[in-house]
């Protein structure tokens, strides 16, 4: 049990690092665009938000991956072939709470994707808050 915990406290602090230093990122570059058009500017900062949020999914999806096959940590069961497709289909439903329900975690890996859903929501609420930012700047320069 303690080590799952551990697991799955570093997956999400490096969810959250990631995700931090692609938000600092963007808010260093999307200012030295100055001569860009304003909705090319909010395009590439939502594309560059995006991109992190796929990067931290992904990063759940290989841990599911690698956790899947030892059966220490559970299983998931359903329309699931144990594939790495299929572990980042579950991992896109589980960051985004969205949870169709044909894939279902047994035992301990529960743990790991209800914090999933947690972590995924905490961070589209973020990427919420930095892009009405970005958007309030954009437009006091029109």
């Amino acid at each position: 049990m303690i080590f799952t915990f551990v697991i799955n406290s570093v997956l999400v602090a490096l969810a959250i690092l990631i995700h931090y230093e692609a938000l600092n990122l963007l808010s260093v570059a999307v200012p030295l665009l100055k001569r860009t058009k304003h909705r090319l500017r909010l395009l590439f900062a939502v594309f560059g938000a995006l991109f992190a949020h796929v990067l931290e999914i992904w990063l759940f999806a290989f841990a599911y991956y690698v956790l899947i096959p030892t059966g220490y940590f559970g299983s998931l069961e359903g329309h699931f072939d144990n594939s790495l497709m299929d572990c980042s289909y579950f991992s896109f439903t589980s960051y985004t709470s969205l949870g169709f329900g044909d894939i279902e975690p047994k035992g301990d890996i529960r743990f790991l994707a209800g914090l999933e859903a947690l972590t995924g929501l905490v961070l589209i609420g973020w990427t919420s808050s930095f892009m009405y930012l970005e958007m309030q700047k954009l437009w006091r320069e029109k």
